[in-house]
């Protein structure tokens, strides 16, 4: 994908501690909001669409997905150093964005191609979602590099976190809130429903329905346009600056991701945590819409739901840094992983027969589960840029690619982990997607994955962070040191 040029040394009018305009952390923080409408539109929706519209068993569906992320044990590695030895005439990250944008855009709306011939085979599906995850390392990983070679300053990337978590969870919010109403609205035998908010009434369609396959097509291909346009302005809004040499580059070898996680104990914990912190998130945007349609009966109200669930994400994320300088840093996710649990439990009870039809329960629960998650989740991408500098004051190479794979890799396992564990829970106790009622033991699975395995993984996710001991001042000590040592091997 790349050329086989090796990267230029970085100009050395660049300043590595420089201070990011508004454009562009606005610019960056598109590519946040692409990613959630184009890949997040697969983790939110994927399994719900493959075991009641396309057709297939939830243990199939859930197998699939565990076999792509096995490969992507074994790609994503390769990717991060493929990424970080080669480079491009405009750029060594950025370029990726447009290369990877484009198929991946078309691959993401295949996987809901609603044609006949296609639908139930699960050889289709397979190769569809397998196509689809490969092509995402190649947008995913430079675009998760780009944000250690936009500044050292840690203040600045403290700040660009912030921005451009806004701008991911504005692209959740038209994932989780606005993709099952627009597919709703799209899908046949509509009736008219109260969907919980202000008494509005809209004609919703059963989007269970194998008639229903037009309806995700349509919705899903308008995300990935937007999707791409949203790549686009990250493209051309950013300057990469903090780039590891030509030297460093031609020195970088495949088995470097094994020496790097080896010696890189804060990568380590690092990574630890985003497994088990997106696994849980994941199981939560994976079980919602079983959750409302069976457990709650009300799936009208997922869209007003997930919109008062969207708030703390888009509108107190400048709440974040903030909080972190008055109660420090593995406070912060103590603070927020516990908002989560009393928030997931709020749902818990809202499950109750007693409390079923009332919509503020579940406006309650939602909020303060999503503020947890999102805080949380969100977050631990601003010490993605620390640990880089880590590996490379111990290493003496940039690895930003390597790294950002590792993460990355995490991040899709504990992607695919949301999604097929709660698989093989709803296949365990018997769930059937061809009924509109489940039995009670089904039941019982969807409630499992919804509350309790999410909030004992939250308490795992706290004891993970305790051990993480890299401070600020161990961070701008070591970033200080090394721009110094570049400045006098310049001379």
């Amino acid at each position: 994908m790349a050329s086989n040029t090796q990267a230029t040394a970085q100009p050395a009018a660049n300043d590595e501690f420089a201070k990011l305009s508004w454009r562009e952390r606005i610019s960056y923080g598109a590519g946040d909001l692409a990613q959630n409408l184009i890949f997040g539109t697969v983790g939110s929706m994927l399994l719900f669409y493959l075991t009641t519209v396309y057709g297939i068993s939830a243990a199939v569906g859930a197998t699939i997905f565990l076999v792509v992320r096995w490969v992507n044990v074994f790609w994503d590695p390769w990717v991060g150093a493929f990424v970080d030895k080669h480079g491009f005439k405009r750029g060594k990250y950025r370029p990726y964005l447009i290369y990877g944008g484009i198929p991946l855009t078309i691959m993401a709306a295949l996987l809901f191609l609603p044609i006949e011939a296609v639908r139930g085979s699960v050889m289709y599906a397979f190769i569809a979602y397998l196509a689809t995850a490969l092509i995402y390392s190649f947008v995913n990983i430079p675009y998760g590099a780009l944000n250690a070679s936009l500044t050292r300053d840690n203040d600045e990337i403290s700040t660009l976190t912030t921005v451009r978590m806004t701008e991911a969870n504005i692209g959740n919010l038209l994932v989780y809130t606005f993709l099952p109403l627009f597919v709703q609205l799209a899908s046949p035998n509509p009736q008219s429903k109260d969907i919980g908010f202000f008494g509005i009434h809209m004609n919703l369609g059963d989007y269970t329905s194998p008639k229903s396959g037009g309806a995700y097509f349509m919705v899903m291909a308008i995300y990935m346009v937007i999707g791409f346009i949203m790549l686009m302005c990250t493209y051309f809004g950013i300057k990469e600056r903090v780039l590891p040499t030509e030297k460093e580059s031609s020195a970088v070898k495949y088995a470097d991701l094994w020496v790097e996680f080896k010696q890189n104990k804060p990568l380590q914990i690092l990574g630890l945590f985003f497994l088990i912190g997106f696994t849980f998130m994941f199981f939560g945007n994976t079980v919602w819409p079983f959750y409302m349609q069976y457990n709650i009966g009300h799936s009208e109200w997922v869209a007003s739901i997930n919109l008062i669930g969207s708030i703390p994400g888009i509108f107190l994320v400048f709440l974040w840094p903030i909080v972190r300088k008055k109660i420090g840093k593995r406070q912060f996710f103590y603070a927020f992983l516990t908002l989560f649990i009393i928030g997931t439990l709020i749902l818990w009870v809202w499950s109750f027969s007693a409390f079923k039809n009332s919509v503020a329960l579940g406006y309650i629960g939602r909020f303060l589960m999503q503020w947890g998650i999102t805080a949380a989740t969100g977050y631990m991408w601003s010490l993605v840029p620390e640990v880089v500098s880590y590996g490379e004051y111990h290493s003496k190479k940039r690895v930003a690619g390597i790294i950002n794979a590792i993460m990355g890799l995490f991040f899709k396992i504990g992607l695919a982990l949301g999604g097929i564990i709660p698989g093989y829970i709803n296949a365990f106790f018997k769930f059937d997607g061809t009924k509109t009622t489940q039995s009670a033991g089904a039941l019982a699975g969807i409630q499992w994955s919804m509350i309790w395995l999410p909030i004992i993984l939250a308490f795992v996710a706290m004891w993970v962070m305790s051990r993480y001991t890299l401070t600020d001042s161990d961070v701008k000590q070591m970033n200080e040191e090394l721009t110094a040592e570049r400045k006098a091997n310049q001379v």
